[in-house]
């Protein structure tokens, strides 16, 4: 019938592949399902909840109009660090006996590996117990309350636990008032305790953190009257080849330029000084701290916007991730963490990792990231693949966000702006779930990083924020996307 070879282009029906390759064809396959994830309920409540440009009053048209005062909120944001809390319990004094750790909620039954080594040496750096059987002890028994960092207006990485004592770094939003907080990052290489290290070693470099970076480097912020705008650093560190995620090297060093002039303006012993600007300029991701926190105050304060789709927390405890949605208030929608796919150091393979974990998606979700990482194509040789990814994982993204921030912009794409807003509908209209970049961790407490790669949120946390908002619009009248929830 055809005298040259028949070329068959498969549009998402993986059945009929083998009977094309089979009989000779050449087979291209286009990874393509029909929307709401090939399933006709969830396909309805999408169309119910999409925007119609000749309905304004209909459900979906609300959330439009709600997704972009959410997303205003993003780009207007104005991230400043004003100060070091010495102690988390000074800004969050409720805290008691909690920990408080990276992702969704989860007990200490469900931890991975290293989010309970983690547990274990918080509990023996705030002196609750005098050796680690007895802190797993304290842990189990339930004297010990967790909570998501999320919840508590903070954010941490991989495990990431946060002890009353622990020293935070302060972030004010300064458009919309708010706080928000991150523990500094240990220098430790893999033995550190977001990896789940316990050692005396480890615990000894959290005091010094406690005694000695912080109040170096609270003496360096209050020296500035106005503290340090983090959003232009960003936008700069965009331009120097970083994400501000999983590559921080330009932010960094802005950073160190900084507090070097702060602190030699200052009155503090020449050693001490020293130390500390040793560290900064040794730790290439010393201002990842800063950057989840600059990143959280400004969607915290996209949050609660009453009908808005825009997906305003993204995070990871090894187990689940988990997203929060702005018009849907403080709950959480979660699935299974995946293993990231990517490189591994010598010695080690996917056998050997832990999902997913950590709270630093966070800067994926106010547009960082991977959502930027055509920024940073020498990303590649940490997560693997190649450069002509990177500039790929930035322009899918923008099928699944409401818009572009032009505070942030990526010069390997014209400068265009990077994307943001995680639209919750446009997720599962496309079929593109968010990308992140991220470290791996060893699956056992205290092994530390083996290797980095790619991973993306997995569809569940979608498919059922989608049908909580659909219940939401049967529930209540629209109301004004500008009023807080």
């Amino acid at each position: 019938m055809f005298n040259d070879v028949l070329s068959v282009i498969s549009v998402g029906v993986a059945g009929l592949d083998e009977g094309a390759a089979s009989g000779g064809a050449a087979l291209t396959r286009l990874d393509w399902q029909p929307a709401g994830d090939a399933t006709p309920e969830l396909a309805w409540q999408l169309a119910r909840l999409s925007g119609d440009r000749d309905d304004k009053e209909c459900f979906g048209s609300v959330i439009d109009r709600a997704n972009l005062e959410a997303v205003d909120r993003v780009i207007g944001a104005e991230p400043v660090w004003t100060d070091v809390a010495l102690h988390a319990r000074d800004v969050l004094p409720d805290l008691g006996r909690t920990l408080l750790h990276a992702g969704p909620p989860i007990g200490w039954e469900r931890m991975c590996g290293p989010m309970r080594g983690a547990v274990i040496g918080a509990i023996l750096y705030e002196g609750w117990a005098s050796s680690p059987d007895r802190a797993e002890a304290l842990a189990r028994s339930g004297e010990v309350k967790f909570a998501p960092c999320h919840e508590h207006g903070a954010v941490g990485p991989m495990s990431g636990i946060i002890s009353p004592s622990m020293p935070l770094v302060v972030v004010r939003n300064r458009t919309a008032g708010n706080f928000a907080y991150a523990p500094f990052m240990e220098s430790g290489g893999p033995e550190t305790l977001r990896f789940g290290a316990y050692s005396q070693k480890v615990l000894d470099g959290l005091r010094w953190i406690e005694q000695t970076v912080a109040p170096t480097l609270r003496a360096a912020v209050r020296g500035a009257p106005d503290g340090l705008s983090l959003k232009p650093i960003i936008a700069q560190a965009l331009h120097m080849g970083d994400d501000v995620h999983n590559r921080n090297t330009a932010a960094s060093l802005i950073l160190l330029r900084w507090v070097a002039c702060e602190l030699a303006a200052g009155g503090l012993g020449r050693e001490t000084v020293a130390r500390v600007l040793e560290l900064i300029r040794n730790d290439d991701m010393f201002f990842l701290s800063l950057s989840m926190a600059a990143c959280k105050s400004t969607m915290d304060a996209a949050h609660g916007v009453p009908n808005s789709s825009v997906v305003t927390a993204m995070a990871r405890n090894g187990v689940e991730v988990g997203i929060r949605v702005s018009g849907l208030g403080e709950r959480w929608f979660t699935g299974p963490a995946d293993i990231p796919k990517g490189l591994y150091l010598p010695g080690f393979s996917e056998a050997d990792a832990n999902p997913d974990i950590g709270d630093s998606a966070i800067t994926e979700t106010a547009g960082l990231g991977a959502f930027a990482m055509a920024a940073a194509p020498a990303m590649v040789q940490f997560v693997g693949g190649k450069p002509s990814d990177a500039l790929r994982y930035s322009t899918e993204m923008k099928q699944i966000s409401v818009a572009r921030n032009p505070g942030f912009t990526l010069p390997a794409l014209d400068f265009v702006a990077a994307p943001v807003g995680i639209d919750v509908r446009r997720v599962l209209d496309d079929g593109s779930r968010p990308v992140i970049n991220t470290a791996t961790a060893h699956r056992e407490p205290g092994r530390g990083i083996i290797g980095a790669g790619i991973v993306r949120a997995p569809l569940a946390c979608f498919t059922t924020a989608l049908y909580a908002l659909a219940d939401a619009a049967d529930k209540a009248p629209a109301s004004h996307p500008g009023e807080r929830a």
